[in-house]
């Protein structure tokens, strides 16, 4: 997966004298993005409703820490996003955001939230009904990359055998399922759609 976030990721290595734990060396999996594209665009409109974040591998991007509500929003072209829940700290939060057709004709999805920089949003399985298994993976010069991971299901729970589905396409294309960490949902979470805005 290309992307153009070279320069961000040079300038923020230069910044900090060292590499970001999160970028590693090696490249991108390889992912058929075209079929998987080809297939999820008419049904588009399907994944649009609540998406309730599970599992996500490492990601220093995601302010949202637990009791993470995604409302996707789809206006026929591009997808609306407003994403609560609470931050480190177990504060309230809301982030906004798009999840749009690439920028660069390239065929995938990209995310852009606010504070942010747009990635990848790679659905690598889903039903639309129960699940959704997204990656993003950008590659960078000099034999480096970055990726994260996510699992979403329509409730705050869900059942093992779509976790273990998202799974296997993980691992089909080299993604470690132990890098994952479940994310903290259910009886624990109001759910409050009054989040203070990042």
């Amino acid at each position: 997966m290309k992307t153009s976030l070279l320069c961000l990721a040079l300038v923020a290595v230069v910044a900090a004298d060292k590499i970001p734990d999160f970028v590693v060396p090696g490249k991108c999996p390889a992912v058929d993005e075209r079929m998987l594209y080809s297939q999820q665009k008419p049904n588009h409109q399907r994944y649009a409703g609540t998406w309730y974040e599970i599992a996500l591998t490492n990601n220093p991007y995601q302010l949202i820490k637990q009791c993470v509500r995604n409302e996707y929003t789809f206006d026929g072209t591009k997808f609306n996003v407003r994403s609560t829940g609470t931050d480190a700290h177990g504060n309230a939060i809301t982030r906004k955001g798009q999840v749009l057709p690439n920028p660069f004709g390239e065929p995938h999805l990209s995310v852009d939230y606010e504070a942010s920089w747009i990635a990848p949003y790679v659905i690598l399985d889903t039903d639309y009904e129960n699940f959704s298994c997204i990656y993003s993976c950008s590659g960078y010069n000099f034999g480096y990359y970055s990726d994260f991971a996510f699992i979403f299901s329509r409730s705050p729970s869900l059942a093992d055998r779509y976790y273990r589905r998202c799974e296997a396409a993980f691992m089909n294309i080299g993604v470690d399922p132990s890098r994952f960490t479940k994310t903290t949902q259910g009886g624990s979470c109001s759910y409050n759609t009054n989040y203070r805005s990042w």
